[in-house]
């Protein structure tokens, strides 16, 4: 039944990607979906993976390192750690993940770049941007971008790949793609103000504002429920 219900699901959302792309003009290539698996099961994973998807979104630390040694025959799954990050966890983080996509703070990014071990590649980062500026969200400012990104500059070991947000919930689709729109201009001023960066990744849109983060230019969308269904609840 996981099995059938995860496959049928993950179709569902890659039609829903290329649907949406052809609809604004978008390759449907040039947008990645990331299986967001939290309080999911490994096994879950050993499913979606089968499917061909590769790349898999977690939030919380311990969790997620025991579901990488459960999968450690897999060695193609790609990590992106999304969760909140404490200062207590950043070598974890820098030892077992390819991806980060809520870096906000200069200390984080300094302990992540001297605990990044030297035989792995950079640690690809995304800038979490608190677009709709809410008390209740992480992230920086749209004022303090480009001033972060050039200090990321300084970190070897950090590659600074794109930008990532969470806008505030809603259910207008114009209001929607507002946001996400902020965010795409924010990174092409940032591009052209800092062009020794290769910003290729604008992480934007979750199973509810899906085609309006497309529509936007999103490159990555993270997608939990719409793949893997109701979360397990976290003990």
């Amino acid at each position: 039944m996981l099995h059938s219900v995860i496959t049928e699901h993950i179709a569902k959302v890659r039609q829903q990607v290329e649907q949406a792309c052809h609809k604004f003009g978008r390759n449907p290539s040039e947008v990645k979906v990331l299986a967001v698996s939290k309080t999911q099961p490994a096994e879950a994973i050993r499913v979606a993976a089968a499917t061909g998807q590769q790349a898999f979104g977690e939030n919380y630390l311990q969790e997620a390192l025991q579901k990488q040694q459960e999968l450690a025959d897999l060695p193609e799954l790609e990590w992106h750690f999304i969760g909140a990050v404490q200062s207590n966890k950043t070598r974890e983080i820098a030892e077992n993940f390819a991806w980060l996509h809520t870096l906000a703070r200069q200390k984080i990014a300094q302990r992540l770049n001297d605990q990044r071990p030297a035989k792995l590649p950079k640690l690809k980062v995304l800038i979490q941007v608190n677009i709709s500026n809410e008390a209740s969200k992480a992230g920086i400012l749209p004022s303090e971008v480009l001033g972060f990104a050039k200090q990321l500059l300084e970190l070897p070991r950090l590659e600074v790949c794109g930008l990532m947000c969470i806008p505030k919930v809603s259910e207008d689709f114009t209001q929607q793609r507002q946001a996400f729109a902020q965010l795409a201009d924010l990174q092409a001023q940032l591009m052209q103000a800092l062009p020794e960066l290769n910003l290729t990744t604008l992480s934007m849109g979750m199973s509810g504002d899906l085609e309006a983060a497309i529509a936007e230019g999103s490159t990555l969308v993270r997608i939990g429920t719409a793949i893997f269904g109701a979360r397990e609840p976290k003990v």
